[in-house]
């Protein structure tokens, strides 16, 4: 009992020197739950004494976490360009400058200029894209998920969708389409066999209640040995024969072609272009390179349907999204690519990473065994799935650590890496050139 009579006041506790500066409210409320613990552990006798002391510095520590950012920059060494974990595209920092200049003033966001009138947020991208890839109209809203959702509801409530069993696919977050065609209203006529799907089998689909056919994107997988899909030209040409609505979901989508083969399986939103389709969707912020948005470019009078549908106000994005992302399409309009880091990264050559890597070498050697390798990588995001790129690594030891060890010491210090054949391998990659001195002060700290 006695013990319990020295457990501190609140009222006075809260007013130690060392909390000086800290916000009052969050200090008394980290302080009254401390002390109660402390009541609760020694009516359980698991304390024999109190140290003032500790407790204050227990509330410091605590006040430290609750206030301290929880998203963090990281260096991503994994290889990985468009790493869904670590943020998918980065933004070139000029485009940003511009975004937080529109963002920390008024802008036209919804004000006609010429006009002297109310506008329309979307008409800022509309220009840009219809100059880069010739479409009637677009819109954006805040991820390729929400694009289907909204297209799928927009024009097949109640109607039936045909789609190929072998693109039923289930992504990342348990994104499935079939569950998300059945929350749209969408009702699924599904067509084909997983591994081959044939024209024949989309025009025998059709009937009074269908109002599109949709291809979506293989994003995480690959069907291959005894397999055939039909093109997405053909898909159009059977959709415009049956007048009937062309959707391709593209999941990630790029604009022009890729280096390392990757456009024989996967061609780019220009070339798909050329098909007239009626619509397309495709993600931001994947191997287009810029923020998080769902893309939906196509017929003019299929985007203003979309426009009057009633969802669209949840869905849509903000002034900050369309800064960014007319920035990043106006790089490709006058083939700035070197502007966009996520083409940049994966159009640098073998021969300058492995420069980037000798200088790391260089500067660590007499830190821990390391070895400059050539390797493959995955461009990631649910892109080009199960399609490797070379790349260049240095490949880590350190005494007798076990690999997973030496990838927890510089992840502790934000630096995120991968393991192969039972070594930590830093892959330059996707490590931007400025990054280099700051992974080598990480591995300077680690190992000393």
């Amino acid at each position: 009992m006695s013990l319990l009579k020295s457990i501190p006041k609140v009222d006075k506790f809260i007013n130690n020197k060392e909390f000086s500066g800290f916000s009052k409210s969050l200090i008394t409320q980290i302080s009254k739950e401390l002390i109660i613990k402390l009541r609760q552990d020694i009516l359980a006798d698991n304390v024999d004494s109190i140290n003032e002391e500790q407790l204050v510095q227990d509330v410091v520590k605590e006040y430290n976490n609750l206030t301290s950012p929880s998203l963090q920059s990281v260096i991503n060494a994994t290889g990985i360009i468009v790493h869904t974990n670590l943020g998918r595209s980065l933004i070139n920092e000029e485009s940003f400058k511009k975004a937080m200049k529109i963002a920390t003033s008024y802008n036209n966001l919804e004000y006609d200029l010429k006009k002297g009138k109310r506008g329309e947020r979307y008409s800022h991208i509309v220009k840009t894209l219809q100059a880069l890839t010739g479409c009637e109209d677009a819109i954006v809203v805040n991820n390729n998920a929400s694009a289907v959702f909204l297209i799928l509801n927009t024009f097949s409530k109640n109607k039936e969708t045909v789609v190929s069993r072998g693109e039923l696919v289930e992504i990342g977050g348990s994104f499935r389409v079939p569950e998300v065609m059945s929350q749209s209203g969408a009702l699924l006529k599904e067509i084909g066999t997983t591994n081959k799907t044939h024209a024949r089998d989309y025009k025998n689909a059709i009937n009074e209640n269908t109002s599109m056919l949709m291809k979506v994107h293989k994003s995480n997988y690959t069907i291959e040995g005894f397999t055939s899909e039909v093109d997405y030209e053909e898909v159009v040409k059977i959709a415009k024969e049956k007048n009937v609505i062309d959707y391709y979901d593209m999941g990630s989508g790029h604009m022009i072609d890729l280096p390392f083969n990757l456009n024989q399986e996967e061609p780019s939103i220009l070339k798909i272009m050329k098909y007239n389709p009626s619509l397309l969707s495709f993600s931001g912020d994947k191997l287009l390179g810029s923020v998080q948005a769902g893309i939906i470019i196509g017929k003019k009078e299929l985007i203003e349907e979309i426009k009057q549908n009633q969802l669209l106000r949840m869905l849509r994005v903000d002034k900050i999204t369309l800064a960014l992302l007319e920035d990043n399409l106006t790089s490709y309009l006058e083939n700035k690519l070197d502007d966009i880091p996520t083409l940049k990264m994966l159009n640098t050559s073998i021969i300058e990473l492995e420069k980037r890597a000798l200088l790391l070498k260089e500067s660590i050697n007499s830190l821990c065994d390391c070895e400059v390798i050539q390797t493959q990588t995955l461009i990631g995001g649910g892109t080009t799935p199960n399609k490797k790129i070379p790349t260049i690594a240095l490949a880590i030891s350190y005494k007798n650590y076990k690999a997973n060890k030496i990838e927890k010491m510089f992840r502790e210090q934000n630096l995120i890496t991968r393991i192969e054949n039972e070594k930590v391998l830093i892959d330059f990659r996707s490590i931007k050139e400025n990054e280099i001195y700051k992974i080598e002060a990480i591995i300077t700290k680690v190992f000393n």
